[in-house]
């Protein structure tokens, strides 16, 4: 994959990670706003490469009343205004064969839930766009097996892929990070780490999943270390009364310390090459 060929994506000869990171839902046009202004102001001052994420719906649910979204196509066009306003990329996640090509109108990076990752249609739809495709890793997969995602987009003439580990289940309510995985999924495209959905802790009785936030900056440290090309993490104002996953996400007020620390380890890291 060739992060240049990413529209809007700069700082790209920094040698940094690249970050992907905004609220888990798109609530509201106002707080996908805010939210990504103050991420650009801190990926800016660090040299960060930026991508806002925020789905345009949630499809994979713990209860049938649990929040699914705004609305398709409003969402979709809250995307694109930031992407506009603040002249960045965008990623959101695709559930269906339709999603496909209504989403690539609006962004520039499709992802696949790590749920349908071996989902072979929709792997597909998502690589015949033309845009990049962000394979989530299945929590029941091997880093082995991403290969054949891999390569379903590749076999679809698309080599803008990259793949992010989110944990594997441990038992029925925890994660795990193998991060023996990250060097052998990099040998097939470059690696994310999903931080804040690695910590989650799902199943519970309520049917609101659980989460780890404490252990982020954690998380986060050891995938720099360990090489990953890039990292994944959601983040809100308010994570208390966030429509979804608030349990695991980072608080926007303590972003800009942990990209800091990040940002000196990986300086730290590519001198140790």
């Amino acid at each position: 994959m060739d992060l240049n060929r990413i529209p809007q994506l700069k700082y790209t000869t920094k040698n940094n990670f690249f970050l992907l990171a905004g609220p888990c839902a798109i609530e509201s046009e106002e707080m996908a706003l805010r939210i990504a202004e103050k991420v650009i102001t801190i990926t800016d001052r660090l040299e960060i490469p930026y991508v806002f994420k925020g789905s345009f719906k949630k499809a994979n649910r713990s209860r049938v009343d649990s929040f699914t979204g705004i609305g398709d196509e409003k969402a979709l066009r809250i995307l694109r205004k930031v992407s506009e306003t603040f002249k960045v990329p965008t990623v959101t996640d695709i559930h269906e064969i339709s999603d496909a090509d209504m989403a690539a109108e609006y962004v520039d990076i499709l992802q696949i839930p790590a749920f349908l990752v071996r989902q072979t249609d929709l792997v597909v739809a998502a690589a015949k766009t033309g845009k990049v495709v962000n394979l989530k890793k299945g929590q029941f997969m091997s880093p082995e097996s991403m290969q054949h995602a891999v390569k379903k987009v590749t076999d679809s003439k698309n080599e803008q892929v990259m793949v992010t580990d989110r944990g594997t289940m441990f038992g029925y309510q925890d994660m795990i990070v193998d991060f023996r995985g990250i060097p052998t999924m990099k040998q097939y495209a470059p690696v994310v780490l999903d931080v804040t959905h690695s910590l989650q802790q799902p199943n519970q009785s309520s049917g609101v999943t659980g989460g780890r936030p404490d252990m982020i900056e954690t998380i986060a440290r050891a995938g720099i270390v360990t090489g990953v090309d890039g990292l994944f993490l959601e983040t809100h104002f308010d994570p208390a009364n966030a429509k979804s996953d608030g349990a695991n996400m980072l608080h926007l007020d303590h972003l800009e310390k942990l990209l800091t620390n990040l940002v000196k380890i990986r300086k730290t890291v590519n001198e140790l090459k």
